[in-house]
């Protein structure tokens, strides 16, 4: 019995940013959330800190969310970064809640596509299909889950 593609890859969006544990052992929520907001802004030498790196991936879900839900594409790579300043836990909390709203969307708008949808292209064939969009916010997520960890392994243990 094969699995559906839109139910695989709702598991793996979910994996990387949700729940999971068998690719990085961790996940973007799990990070997060032992985050606290001083360690979330802080910047070890020109690393990007976690609070930008979450606001970075929160960023593109919400954009891809508004075209599943019929809207215009309208995120652009150069404001992907362009985060307001955190200023309190509040700010930082609010933002952890939004990226966990945004990930559970992202992987129920996944879920119920139709299959034959992640063949077609995503807003203009430029960008290539569903498919290979939703794949690179997997491994688009993956990276900086990567990032995340170390630099929050830095700021907890030291180092440079």
């Amino acid at each position: 019995m094969s699995i559906n593609r839109n139910i695989a890859l709702a598991d793996r969006i979910r994996e990387v940013l949700l729940n999971g544990k068998w690719i990085a052992n961790t996940n973007f929520k799990e990070q997060i959330t032992g985050t606290e907001w001083e360690q979330a802004i802080q910047h070890i030498g020109s690393l990007n800190s976690i609070a930008l790196l979450t606001f970075h991936i929160n960023y593109y879900l919400q954009g891809i969310i508004r075209v599943f839900e019929g809207g215009e594409l309208t995120i652009r790579d150069q404001f992907s970064f362009d985060m307001q300043e955190i200023q309190s836990e509040a700010d930082w909390k609010s933002l952890v809640r939004e990226f966990i709203q945004h990930a559970e969307t992202f992987a129920h708008h996944i879920e119920q596509m139709d299959d034959r949808q992640f063949d077609l292209p995503f807003v203009d064939e430029k960008y290539g299909s569903y498919l290979r969009n939703i794949e690179g916010v997997i491994e688009h997520s993956y990276y900086h889950l990567g990032q995340v960890s170390l630099i929050r392994k830095m700021i907890l243990f030291g180092g440079e």
